[in-house]
């Protein structure tokens, strides 16, 4: 099974994703982790990775592709969780071909909504937890850099809701209930 968790930053993608990963056995494919394995590697794409995450902006096309077409090429395990991926149309259409290139379909997405002002007050505080607790946080935990990230959220990846929509594949829940009741709710359409 192969699916995408759709929603902005700080929706709980990646908490979600971590329980089907543990729970059935399918492989996370999180283009931030990706991309922050790419920013902390001291290559070229790595600086210029590192340069477009410290603005808040989001990454060219040809480079998140270029990290999910590798790990299309490997284990499959129980299927794949596309995590902050797609985030345009052009990628949606991209993953579309690189699924049917491994012989393999796209099978739900799962929108995570989640209210704006939540977000901002989860990202922010969760950073200042970490800081409190001496824990690395990320240079764009800030509350600018976040609604920054949230306004590009809904300017190139909103359009993708209306997007798998109309393709038959999209199941909206509410991502603001505790961490159980929302693994319950994406099991449930998991499991239809």
């Amino acid at each position: 099974m192969n699916i995408i968790l759709l929603g902005p930053p700080g929706a709980g993608k990646g908490t979600q994703a971590q329980h089907l990963v543990e729970s059935r056995g399918m492989i996370q494919l999180s283009t931030g982790d990706m991309l922050r394995a790419a920013r902390d590697s001291g290559t070229e794409m790595g600086r210029i990775v590192a340069d477009v995450m410290a603005r808040g902006d989001l990454v060219t096309d040809e480079i998140v592709i270029g990290l999910i077409r590798e790990r299309l090429q490997g284990e499959r395990a129980g299927g794949f969780i596309f995590d902050g991926f797609p985030r345009t149309l052009a990628q949606a259409d991209a993953l579309e071909a690189l699924l049917a290139e491994q012989g393999e379909t796209l099978d739900s997405v799962i929108e995570l909504r989640v209210d704006d002002e939540t977000l901002v007050r989860r990202i922010v505080g969760r950073a200042e937890e970490a800081r409190a607790a001496g824990q690395p946080v990320r240079a764009d935990d800030n509350e600018e850099a976040v609604r920054h990230r949230l306004m590009e959220y809904y300017k190139k990846t909103a359009p993708l809701i209306g997007y798998y929509h109309a393709r038959g594949k999209l199941t909206s829940i509410d991502g603001l209930g505790t961490i159980d009741e929302v693994r319950a709710a994406i099991a449930a359409v998991l499991d239809r």
